[in-house]
């Protein structure tokens, strides 16, 4: 299987290259018919780093043995060279939330140590009538019991909130919200990188919106922690000619432009 993966890798580095060398003769075109220097620049400049994008996530597909370090450094540059496929759910907060989340930590500043295992306590309750809820497929009234556990947890008690945003990510996903999902994935990883299985749900998310490089991202580092995730594999595999046929698409269409 691992070899499987390594030879649509290659493959898909090829097509990668090939697609590199089909666009300079695109824009040569473009050119020729006049398309104006600032829209050209632009469109060059996109589908250069979108091939770089794949070409690097590629090559971490295809080792076996790669450390994280190394795909991360590839994380970074995606992060640098496209702003299309950034996830802006990590940066950009509802100013009203931001200020909710001040008041708290203001609040809980003035709380004694008891008080804040006491508050503890009680999130876990609405957790715990959550779940309740969530069995049931009562997702909506779940939801509201994770967000009252999310909102009484002090934020000294990183893993258990990292639990309640896990589970009402769940909730969102049963709801068909997966934008509101990815974001809550995202707050539980903030505060536990290690968490598996919010890392693939939020991987999932991502392919359901068709936030790919992202989705390739997280599954990667879902089979570098567990090389025994087949869910992972399968999409390392599949993925990669998907965004292949997204970026071949998205030429086309800036060359209809021209």
């Amino acid at each position: 299987m691992a070899s499987k993966v390594d030879e649509d890798s290659k493959e898909g580095r090829k097509s990668v290259e090939k697609q590199s060398d089909e666009n300079g003769e695109k824009y040569k075109q473009c050119a020729a018919k006049k398309v104006s220097k600032d829209e050209h620049l632009k469109n060059r400049s996109q589908l250069s780093a979108n091939a770089q994008i794949v070409e690097e996530l590629l090559d971490n597909v295809s080792g076996e043995d790669s450390e994280s370090e190394t795909f991360q450094d590839a994380v970074e540059d995606l992060d640098e060279k496209s702003d299309s496929f950034k996830a802006k759910s990590s940066e950009v907060t509802n100013e009203e939330e931001k200020e909710e989340e001040n008041e708290v930590v203001e609040e809980e500043e003035r709380l004694t140590p008891e008080e804040k295992e006491e508050r503890k306590i009680q999130a876990q309750e609405f957790k715990e009538k959550g779940n309740n809820y969530f069995k049931r497929s009562e997702y909506p009234e779940a939801r509201e019991l994770y967000t009252s556990a999310i909102k009484i947890c002090p934020n000294d008690f990183t893993k258990e909130k990292s639990i309640f945003y896990a589970n009402r990510a769940a909730c969102l996903v049963k709801m068909e919200q997966h934008k509101e999902a990815i974001d809550d994935c995202t707050k539980a990883l903030d505060l536990d990188s290690d968490y598996l299985k919010v890392r693939l749900r939020r991987a999932q998310c991502f392919e359901h919106e068709d936030r790919l490089e992202e989705a390739l991202e997280d599954y990667q580092k879902v089979f570098d922690m567990d090389r025994s995730s087949h869910v992972a594999r399968e999409a390392l595999m599949r993925l990669p000619e998907q965004i292949r046929v997204k970026h071949e698409k998205m030429k086309e269409e800036m060359m209809g432009m021209c």
